[in-house]
């Protein structure tokens, strides 16, 4: 074996002493309005801290707030990661994961990221489809089950506009004819429009909404990337939120620099979108912290040049200080390598009073920061439409005592009954929270 192979694969089972970066701060310090951002500790070797994956024990479950209650909603899926609520109730679950993308596994780097992630549990092959799930008789268990969409290619977000089904696969979104009440399609899919994807497509995950009035679709789409070390031709249309026309399929950038956006939602107050963005790896445990922020059109975000405003990457070259003077600094941090990905605001929901305004998050958790960080849902409290104060814990205990992964929480929406659902992609379950009995 190679030296630099071989000093890698001692780095991924802990044993490493060049590798022993550590955090010197709190998740805490890089949470809020104003986080600390310390200087960058860039390591020889990155930082990496697997928490293996190894699923829940039979009996055993998340720990809920004070006042909420959880159970699983739906069990034995195959890796889901995204919900979404049709209007009559009808939940749809995308087991999903990564597509091949060979040229994001070459080189050292490459076989250690894939390392990683199958250790994370991240390496299963994509099943590629959307189930339904129905809970007819309303006692917080889905007893129906089929498979809505098959055939699919990594399929991540989706959303409903009249009889439209918008699913955006990972290299196109698709437009299915969907009627009340079924509990299948089999009709051929639209394209509306291609998405970046290929060999690389280092961020494969892409969510889509639509806006308030139907005629547009918002589109995520990661970068392909840490910081633009393909180069940035790589990074057409990438790190972005691209606004779509429904009519048409014409698209625009509605807001760039924007490392890797998953969740997005409509602040009901203020009627602004709001994402979830993972920011960069290798600059230390601390650093940077993943964030919510609210999305201007036409707004930057900083990357790859700088981060949480103008914070420089000197990492990237060549620089860029025209945009890098334009970079908007994100609205709340959720702290570094949380793997902040679900994201729905509290709308609608029955939990206890101190959830009725704000936004659930579900932090998908770290690979690659001493100690972890994430593996957690949090509700970050609002008013006015901005945040406003600490996040609140809302399920917790997806590591055991071992800090080996349970669990690993992902999409995050409210149901009809207003209950919180919580897609777990390592446990295979789509959690419940529901108010104490």
């Amino acid at each position: 074996m190679h030296k630099p192979r071989l000093v890698l694969v001692i780095a991924l089972t802990g044993g490493l002493a060049a590798c022993s970066e550590t955090s010197t701060l709190q998740v805490s310090d890089g949470t809020g309005p104003s986080p600390r951002l310390p200087e960058p500790n860039k390591t020889l070797i990155p930082t990496v801290n697997i928490a293996p994956a190894i699923g829940w024990p039979n009996g055993a479950k998340p720990t809920a707030a004070a006042g909420t209650q959880v159970a699983a909603f739906a069990e034995n899926l195959d890796h889901p990661r995204w919900l979404y609520v049709l209007p009559n109730g009808d939940v749809l679950v995308a087991e999903t994961n990564a597509p091949p993308k060979p040229d994001d596994g070459k080189g050292v780097r490459g076989w250690v990221m894939k390392k990683a992630m199958g250790r994370a549990g991240a390496g299963v092959p994509s099943p590629n489809r959307i189930t339904l799930l129905r809970d007819k008789d309303h006692d917080g268990i889905a007893e129906t089950r089929t498979v809505f969409l098959e055939n699919l290619n990594s399929p991540f977000g989706m959303t409903l506009v009249g009889n439209d089904l918008y699913v955006a696969d990972t290299d196109r979104l698709l437009r299915f004819h969907y009627q009340d009440g079924a509990t299948t399609i089999k009709s051929p899919p639209i394209k509306v429009v291609d998405l970046p994807g290929g060999t690389l497509n280092h961020h494969w995950t892409k969510n889509v909404i639509a806006s308030k009035d139907g005629s547009k679709l918002y589109v995520t789409v990661g970068s392909n990337s840490n910081v633009a070390e393909n180069g940035m031709d790589q990074e057409e249309g990438r790190a972005a939120i691209w606004e779509v026309d429904r009519a048409t399929g014409k698209h625009r950038i509605f807001a760039s620099g924007l490392r890797n956006p998953n969740g997005m939602a409509w602040e009901p107050r203020s009627g602004a979108l709001w994402t979830a963005v993972n920011e960069r790896d290798e600059i230390g445990s601390d650093l940077v912290p993943d964030y919510i922020t609210s999305v201007k059109d036409g707004g930057f975000y900083g990357w790859p040049y700088s981060y949480y405003g103008q914070h420089v990457d000197i990492r990237v070259e060549p620089q860029n200080p025209d945009l890098v003077a334009k970079a908007i600094a994100p609205d709340y941090a959720v702290g570094p390598h949380t793997a902040s990905l679900g994201l729905t605001f509290a709308e609608g929901n029955r939990l206890p009073a101190q959830f009725k305004e704000g936004v659930f998050i579900g932090q998908h958790g770290s690979w690659n920061r001493k100690p972890h960080s994430g593996y957690k849902v949090i509700f970050v409290p609002f008013s006015a439409g901005k945040p406003n104060g600490s996040p609140v814990d809302v399920l917790t205990g997806f590591l055991n005592d071992e800090e080996k992964a349970m669990g690993r929480p992902v999409g995050v929406v409210i149901d009809q009954q207003g209950d919180l659902l919580v897609a777990d992609d390592v446990g295979n379950k789509v959690w419940r929270v529901s108010i104490a009995k």
